[in-house]
């Protein structure tokens, strides 16, 4: 299953740099055309050096005359980029949803989690396409608000059900099929009907290619949000926040600012602004998701945990009792707090039966051959030089253990939140 996902990510990689550079590259070339006296039936024309050669760029009004026997054509990047990430989606979280998809205690189903993010990537493309086609439509300002408020009210709604990072990456493929849908719905269609109209020397309808120059653009704005959200799942910061649906928010307007500025200024410098206004954002948002700012995620003591069948921990089932061998422990409970220390030894308990199970030179658990990351919690030393690992990903943002599979208590927490504020002594 790793080198599957391994596999499948670097496909979904390479054709989605494909996609993105070369919907880059052509809302480039329509912004830097010179459209300074065109010759006849050209909207503008552009030279250009790259690789040792001198290229000579045209573009017509319309169409030419007569077609040229080669035409190429830009799809199948859109498409392989589409349906390799939809086979990651199974792979990382359809394949396992409990662990992976769902948020720790939830009370649905695998599958149920399963209709919920199939469910709304279908119906994303047709509220999306309703709107673009509604009297909405024409007014590109108020339907880039609406449309930013629909995604985010759907990363907060996924956020309730769903792990931080499945809210995160069904965020992500909401926004990608939307753009596959605008090439393989509108834009491909548009093309077809311009060719087939030279073809049997017919005048194009003009509208179809200005909606699919419209939604290209739209494909143009969206992709550095799903840019950060393809790379957000190694950043429990932003996806493991309380408040994570916001920081996407933050995330897409900055995107947006500096995506607008690219796309405007061969014309001018009037959104110059846009560069140092979106870093101060980032900023910004580095500071607020601090430790020391954010809230801690939910209460983890409070939830009632479901078995989690056909799932293991240190050889056995979680809903199966223990070994006598390794006898279930009391939850830690924070000691030495008024003279400034915290015992280690209950530290390393809670790290051997919590994380060890998985993050070992030999894990126990069924689910990984090898450490995940390479991380690994088997001596003090270790757990010492991993101990800022552990605040963020335990104890702030509490994403670990995966979907809470070995029950980590919120006592347990709050003592290795205690150890690392006292120094994360070993002695």
């Amino acid at each position: 299953m790793e080198w599957l996902n391994l596999g499948v990510r670097w496909i979904h990689m390479i054709v989605g740099i494909a996609w993105i550079g070369a919907s880059f590259y052509f809302v480039w070339l329509e912004n830097n055309l010179n459209r300074a006296n065109p010759r006849d039936g050209l909207s503008g024309d552009l030279w250009a050096i790259h690789g040792g050669g001198i290229y000579h760029l045209e573009k017509y009004k319309l169409a030419p005359p007569t077609m040229p026997d080669n035409l190429h054509w830009f799809k199948w990047e859109a498409y392989w980029t589409w349906m390799s990430g939809i086979v990651l989606l199974c792979i990382v979280f359809y394949s396992n949803p409990t662990l992976y998809l769902l948020a720790p205690g939830s009370t649905l189903s695998g599958g149920e989690g399963i209709a919920i993010g199939v469910g709304a990537l279908i119906a994303s493309w047709f509220i999306y396409d309703l709107l673009c086609d509604s009297p909405l439509g024409k007014r590109p300002g108020l339907l880039g608000l609406v449309l930013f408020v629909l995604v985010i009210g759907a990363c907060y709604g996924f956020s309730q059900v769903f792990s931080g990072r499945g809210a995160y990456l069904h965020t992500g493929a909401i926004i990608g099929t939307i753009m596959v849908g605008n090439v393989f719905r509108i834009i491909m269609p548009a093309q077809r009907a311009l060719v087939a109209a030279i073809a049997e020397n017919r005048t194009p309808d003009p509208m179809l290619p200005a909606k699919g120059l419209l939604r290209s653009r739209h494909n143009n704005y969206f992709t550095l949000p799903v840019l950060f959200i393809m790379i957000s799942n190694h950043f429990p910061s932003t996806y493991g926040s309380q408040y994570n649906w916001l920081i996407l928010a933050g995330i897409a307007v900055v995107a947006v600012v500096v995506r607008h500025y690219f796309n405007t200024r061969h014309n001018s410098h009037k959104f110059a602004w846009a560069l140092p206004v979106g870093a101060l954002g980032m900023i910004c948002l580095a500071y607020v998701t601090g430790p020391a700012q954010m809230p801690r995620g939910p209460e983890v003591a409070k939830i009632e945990y479901q078995p989690l069948p056909a799932t293991a921990i240190g050889g056995h089932r979680a809903d199966e009792p223990k070994p006598a061998a390794a006898p279930a422990q009391a939850p830690a409970e924070p000691t030495q707090a008024s003279t400034g220390g915290v015992d280690f030894e209950k530290v390393h308990s809670v790290i051997q039966e919590r994380c060890a199970v998985c993050h070992s030179a030999k894990p126990t658990s069924p689910l990984f051959s090898s450490a995940p990351g390479g991380i690994m919690f088997d001596t003090p030393q270790q757990i010492q030089q991993l101990a800022p690992r552990i605040q963020a990903q335990a104890v702030t943002a509490q994403i670990m253990p995966l979907g809470n599979i070995t029950q980590m208590t919120q006592q347990e927490r709050d003592l290795l939140g205690q150890w690392i504020d006292k120094g994360a002594q070993t002695n």
